[in-house]
């Protein structure tokens, strides 16, 4: 690709962003979240730049920036997203001291905001590449390590056309790769030094993410004593799939996070399962209860004893929970037997595995896989499974709950699989302590 054509992408994309922002809520907020870039002031300490794409690729590097503030808690620390699906969820996180949308990449636009945030060392996790922020850290001599990378044969870097692209690669310092095809597609295109093999900070993280596991009394409510099963970030292709299932079994508890929870998409969810109640309005309804019963029953001891017998009756009510809100999926699935996850009946394939496989459960997803080494290793290993049709789905899930034994085999698996690959975070640290990239 020549820089013609890298500047035809990049003007095409912004025209095309304020095009649909006029119909489109994200485009809307990517432009409004660059609007701050003419007014940011210049940081006067050095800083450590970590830029994710999105909250997946944020997740990813999570657990090595509260490494790095921990080992080093004087260092500030910038934090940028380039999707609004990062920027709005995560523009409050306490972990860093800078948040903001990256600009658009070009020349000034590099040039002016590197020269704003004075990064010491810059944080690349996985994915997006932008050649001129990348050129520019190289020319400044600031260290740019690419954590959790993964490449595959079909990217521009390895084609007879992709020289911006592998410009871009001589940008890094060094690569943590997942795995080693990775590796070996870097040595054909001349990069062998400073490549290492440090798996995936993910796994870390959704390590971390279980030791922090917290009950939530209206998710144990809901679930009682009977069956469940959670499907996360779903897509309607995946609701489609659990629908005839779901009619069928009336007696296990259901609960489904779609992956968009705006009003259109959480009416369209409550239209595919109409028997369904949002947890804002679950949550509402036992507010009430516990409120009329405390009005009725004024003693504490007899108000125990009223709830007691109330609350598990008015929780059989319902059997389908649509969760509306963000940031409580990766808990949920402690709940579960079984799991789902969506985004599988996509070209843009599954959504995260590893946060159901942390707690010990099987995982089913549809069959858009292959391009996530984790859900291949997870089905090979027996912890994940594939389906393409909704009868397929029901005969798994039938199998699963009518042999006791394999379920916790398959349970097993998923949890033996995910802890066997803890350990990358700390690659990438030994790494930036031995070469002092830190050390002032």
């Amino acid at each position: 690709m020549s820089t013609f054509l890298y500047h035809f992408f990049i003007y095409s994309y912004a025209i095309g962003a304020r095009l649909i922002a006029y119909w489109n809520p994200k485009a809307k907020q990517w432009l409004a979240g660059r609007k701050f870039f003419p007014s940011i002031k210049n940081i006067q300490q050095k800083t450590i730049w970590m830029h994710c794409a999105s909250l997946g690729e944020f997740e990813q590097g999570r657990p090595l920036l509260e490494k790095i503030k921990l080992q080093y808690p004087h260092q500030k620390i910038v934090l940028t997203f380039f999707s609004p699906s990062g920027y709005e969820v995560m523009k409050h996180y306490k972990g860093a001291h800078y948040i903001f949308y990256l600009p658009m990449d070009g020349k000034a636009n590099a040039r002016k905001f590197i020269e704003a945030i004075n990064p010491k060392l810059v944080l690349w996790v996985k994915y997006e590449f932008w050649f001129y922020y990348l050129t520019e850290l190289k020319a400044r001599n600031i260290p740019v390590l690419m954590v959790s990378g993964l490449f595959r044969d079909g990217q521009p870097f390895f084609k007879w056309y992709g020289g911006l692209w592998r410009q871009m690669l001589a940008s890094f310092t060094c690569f943590f790769l997942q795995n080693n095809e990775s590796i070996a597609l870097l040595k054909t295109v001349g990069i062998s030094q400073n490549v290492t093999l440090a798996g995936d900070t993910r796994f870390d993280r959704v390590i971390e993410i279980a030791a922090q596991f917290e009950p939530i009394t209206l998710i144990a409510a809901f679930c009682g004593n009977h069956k469940v099963l959670v499907a996360g970030s779903t897509w309607q292709e995946d609701e489609e799939e659990l629908v005839h299932f779901v009619k069928k079994n009336p007696s296990i508890k259901f609960i489904i996070a779609p992956h968009e929870i705006d009003a259109d998409n959480l009416k369209s969810v409550k239209n595919t399962f109409p028997a369904a109640i949002l947890f804002s309005e679950w949550k509402a309804m036992h507010v009430d209860l516990t409120n009329s019963l405390q009005q009725i029953e004024p003693d504490k001891k007899s108000f125990q004893s009223k709830a007691g017998v109330v609350q598990p009756l008015f929780n059989e009510r319902a059997n389908i929970l649509v969760i509306d809100n963000i940031g409580m999926l990766s808990q949920l699935y402690h709940y579960a037997d079984i799991t789902y996850v969506g985004g599988g009946f996509d070209a843009g394939g599954i959504h995260n595995v590893l946060e159901p496989a942390v707690f010990g459960k099987p995982v089913i997803f549809g069959p858009v896989y292959q391009k996530f080494s984790e859900a291949v290793d997870m089905v090979e290993s027996g912890a994940g499974i594939s389906i393409n049709t909704a009868l397929e789905l029901e005969e798994v899930l039938n199998t699963l709950w009518n042999n006791k034994e394999l379920l916790q085999q398959k349970s097993d698996a998923a949890k033996k699989y995910v802890y066997s690959k803890a350990g990358a975070t700390a690659k990438v640290m030994n790494y930036i302590y031995e070469n002092r990239l830190l050390t002032n």
